[in-house]
């Protein structure tokens, strides 16, 4: 079977993505629904969320950004300070609202853990990339087969709660958001051929196995059939040896 996949020592050869665009922040409400309005005259909207990392066993920490982009800006919601306004979460609800994101399944579930929230209108690029033959499930690989560079991951376990996000904090987290946008516009316009790319490759058993693809070659696993309980009793196949009976023997005795 083939597919495209990429190794990660080919991704560290590649040069790194310089964001472009706007970066807005936003820890104040007064600010939210200026950014919401925004966001709504573009036709698809990038989506991203991060968490301050968690390195006691059970700790759990909330949501404390929210990263929402067009192709020309990223707004940065500063959750931890401002909660999940309505505005935010009309934006987040409207079927009628394209957005895209990768892994949403697990940024929805981090959300609705602290807010009320029912998330509609969303794209999933794993399942996108699936449609290509890209097996690969993350952003960095996805957008490295797409497009030979390399989205850095040094910001990704940084302090997200602190009392201000650094320069390299809020391009690591615009960039998530504005990949997500060039990813679904590339993969739907139709330029992405998988048996064309460098990385389209036949995968081993255990490549597959690794990317939970069920080789080709193994057979499918055959049903259990059920195995009737058999008698601990052992039956005799052997006939009853007939007795002779008292009278017979007599007889016999009296003859001789």
């Amino acid at each position: 079977m083939y597919r495209v996949t990429i190794d990660k020592e080919t991704i560290a050869q590649m040069p790194v993505v310089v964001p472009a665009g706007h970066i807005h922040l936003i820890d104040s409400i007064s600010m939210v629904k200026s950014a919401v309005e925004a966001l709504r005259h573009g036709d698809v909207i990038g989506f991203d969320t991060e968490t301050k990392p968690s390195f006691k066993r059970g700790q759990r920490n909330h949501v404390s950004l929210l990263q929402l982009a067009t192709d020309d800006d990223c707004f940065l919601f500063r959750l931890h300070k401002i909660g999940l306004p309505d505005p935010l979460v009309e934006l987040l609800e409207d079927p009628d609202v394209c957005k895209v994101g990768i892994s949403t399944h697990d940024d929805f579930h981090m959300l609705q853990r602290d807010y009320t929230v029912q998330p509609a209108g969303f794209v999933e690029l794993q399942q996108m990339a699936k449609e290509f033959q890209i097996a690969e499930m993350s952003l960095q690989k996805i957008y490295a087969i797409l497009f030979g560079e390399k989205i850095s991951k040094s910001q990704r376990l940084t302090n997200w709660q602190a009392e201000s996000l650094t320069e390299a904090q809020q391009q690591y987290a615009a960039l998530d958001a504005w990949a997500c946008i060039r990813i679904y516009r590339y993969l739907r316009s139709g330029a992405f051929d998988p048996t064309t790319s460098p990385y389209w490759h036949e995968l081993t058993d255990l490549e597959a196995q690794n990317h939970g693809i069920r080789p080709e070659s193994l057979p499918p696993k055959p049903e259990k059939k059920k195995v009737e309980k058999k008698s601990s009793r052992r039956r005799s196949t052997s006939r009853p040896r007939r007795r002779r009976s008292i009278s017979h023997k007599k007889q016999e005795k009296q003859e001789q």
